[in-house]
């Protein structure tokens, strides 16, 4: 059976527009494919593991060929865990709000947590990393109020968007394709780049069901 993750980092519930538009996406994918698995991931539902001394002494020991012990062995099990929960996905759907031109530091920590030696990558000393989630397919949904990609430079900069397709690309999830609002919060109507937002996810939403279709079939 296909299993569609998505992964929210918005803490906004139903006043979140990144949500809003997942949720387009999710009810478009769900008609196209009914039999597929849909597994939905809120990081601030306190199921995330920290990841801080004890994880990452876990992450230098597997690194030198060690294993780790003690309260680092409890670390690097949590970190599995999670990671475990994202590798069992064969699509992924991520809504991420822009936060100072970034993304969530919920979004960073689920990074930091699943991106780990023979988990998320490879590594040779040589010829240097190698993504082990191959395979797979994503969409993101971005959001941001001030910033836009025609705007002057006063509104903001996009550190959101190029540092997230470079870490799906490297952990080798390179069939990444993306819906985008980002209205002006001083321009009164924000309806029309909405509706052109939600029409692009279910567009989307329903494209993906019908390839899961396919893969089951």
């Amino acid at each position: 059976m296909t299993t569609l993750l998505h992964i929210s980092a918005s803490p906004r519930g139903e006043d979140s527009e990144s949500l809003a538009i997942a949720r387009t996406f999710l009810d478009a994918f769900r008609a196209a494919q009914p039999t597929a698995s849909v597994d939905e991931w809120d990081l601030w539902d306190g199921s995330l593991p920290s990841f801080g001394p004890d994880g990452a002494g876990a992450k230098m020991r597997i690194f030198a060929g060690e294993q780790p012990v003690g309260t680092q062995q409890v670390a690097w099990h949590r970190a599995r865990l999670a990671f475990e929960r994202f590798a069992a996905a064969d699509l992924y759907l991520f809504s991420l709000p822009m936060w100072n031109a970034g993304i969530p530091y919920i979004a960073k920590q689920f990074i930091d947590v699943v991106s780990q030696p023979g988990m998320v990558f490879g590594f040779d000393p040589e010829a240097g990393y190698t993504g082990l989630l191959r395979g797979r397919r994503a969409a993101v949904v971005y959001t941001s109020a001030v910033y836009g990609d025609d705007r002057p430079p006063a509104f903001g900069s996009d550190f959101q968007r190029p540092y997230f397709e470079d870490w799906l690309n490297w952990a080798g999830v390179t069939d990444v394709d993306s819906v985008a609002f980002r209205p002006n919060l001083a321009v009164a109507d924000a309806e029309p780049g909405r509706r052109a937002a939600h029409d692009e996810a279910r567009r989307l939403g329903a494209e993906f069901g019908r390839s899961a279709l396919r893969r089951a079939s």
